[in-house]
This record gives structure tokens, sequence and C-alpha cells, in this order.
């Protein structure tokens, strides 16, 4: 396994800018990963204990609507994080994802980030406006989804 070190996250867009001692830390709860096609990263509800900056590839967000199934919501792509629910209690995912093709990503222990974030107060509010930037993104495309089918299920006989 590779060694990911700040060096490399200082490359991801999400922390671009982010000061070296913060990406040090984070670099310590990281991992590099590669999951194939159709590989399910999460369920909906599931315990949110990771979460991914995307290298290569893309993973499609989903969500169970009744009567009707999965719906596709969005695609994360390179320089994307994919979760969020790992900061929010209850630590529960929002959404569900999978890969759509090969996906390369640097991958993080939640629990140890939350920890660093909590003795760490300038990285926890960093980190959480950095999060709620793309949380506000996931909620707008959800809504344009949801808007979308609902509009097109009313038109239907």
């Amino acid at each position: 396994m590779i060694e990911v070190t700040a060096e490399a996250l200082s490359g991801h867009p999400f922390l671009h800018r982010m000061s070296h001692d913060h990406l040090d830390v984070l670099a310590g709860t990281a991992r590099d990963v590669t999951f194939p096609a159709r590989h399910r990263l999460f369920e909906d509800g599931g315990s949110a204990s990771r979460f991914w900056l995307i290298q290569s590839g893309h993973v499609t967000l989903d969500l169970h609507v009744p009567g009707q199934g999965l719906m596709k919501i969005e695609n994360i792509g390179m320089g994307e994080l994919l979760g969020w629910s790992w900061l929010f209690p209850p630590y529960r995912w929002a959404f569900g994802a999978v890969a759509v093709g090969r996906v390369e990503a640097f991958e993080f222990d939640a629990r140890a980030v939350r920890a660093y974030c909590q003795a760490d107060p300038e990285l926890g509010y960093e980190l959480t406006q950095r999060l709620v930037s793309v949380l506000a993104k996931r909620l707008q495309a959800t809504r344009v989804r949801l808007i979308t089918a609902s509009s097109l299920s009313a038109a239907l006989p």
C-alpha cells in the first residue's frame, strides 16, 4: 500500500489551499483505494464511517424513492468529495453510492478525522466550510431531480 502524504492531498481540489499542517493530519487518516465498476460503496441509511476524495472515475449517488425505486441524484467525479454524512450525527448516509467504472480515491477514517477536528477547532471549521459547500450543491441536485421526476409522473395519464 502506498502511503498518502500531505503533498499528494494538496493536489486534490477539495483540499486546495489547506495548510500543510492540516493536510499532514488528514494524510495520517487516509489510504489509497480502488473500486471496480458497479461496486456499491454505501447504502442510504448505513453507517457513515468513511469518506472519499475521488482521484479518477465516477460514482453515482442514488436515493430510493417509494414507488419508483432507485433514482440517480448526481454523478461525483475526479476532484470531488464523496460523503458528507460522516460529519453530522447520527452519522448515517443520506444517499447510496455506486462506482460507475473503476474508481481511485483517497479514503479517510471518519472517526479519526472527527477526533482531530474536535481537538483542533481550526481544522474542524475548515473542513466544515468545505463540506457545507458540497452539501448545498448536493441538496440542490436532489431537489432538481425530485422536481423533474414529480413533473414527469404528473404528466403521465
